[in-house]
């Protein structure tokens, strides 16, 4: 898809950068202990900078790890099978985790992550940049969301459509 075409803003950058400020706060309030920031890549990686710093205000001093997780590959629409392209390199055992994502959409992705840390011994909360209400095909919910939208295809603020349009600070509907 070309990057010529027209995005209209969701979320603005204010909004977003609000809301992380405010999502860190939440966190806070749970008194993580040793606490690894595990980001699903690639989509959450703006959304998971820009919390590790607006955490880090908030008094805290988490570590970062990346998985990179996919069931889009270069679709629009969820294959259903979640696929393992990176794993995290550190122990996970016995440390709080704040697993975050882009979407909570189907829900496989995050039911995926967060059965495979806790089943490494991590105590595994959630955190999703946007949530879509009414497209689960599991049973999750996100211990912290930033923003419930409408079922619309996002793009922007590190979310992509066949690899363009990451690099918008803002999240957007592509017209």
């Amino acid at each position: 898809m070309p990057q010529d075409r027209k995005v209209k803003v969701l979320i603005n950058e204010e909004k977003i950068a609000r809301r992380n400020s405010e999502i860190a706060g939440e966190i806070a309030l749970k008194d993580p202990k040793n606490l690894l920031v595990v980001a699903v890549l690639k989509g959450s990686f703006m959304f998971a900078a820009d919390l590790m710093r607006a955490l880090h205000h908030a008094g805290m001093m988490p570590q970062v790890e990346f998985m990179h997780l996919s069931s889009y590959r270069d679709a629009t629409v969820s294959s259903g099978q979640v696929v393992i392209l990176k794993d995290v390199e550190s122990d996970v055992r016995d440390r709080d985790v704040i697993l975050i994502d882009d979407i909570l959409e189907s829900g496989r992705t995050l039911a995926f992550a967060k059965d495979l840390l806790a089943a490494r011994g991590a105590r595994v909360m959630t955190c999703c940049l946007l949530e879509k209400p009414g497209k689960r095909a599991v049973q999750i919910d996100a211990d912290f969301v930033g923003f419930t939208i409408p079922d619309l295809f996002v793009v922007g603020y590190g979310m992509d459509v066949a690899h363009s349009y990451r690099q918008l600070p803002f999240i957007g509907v592509v017209e």
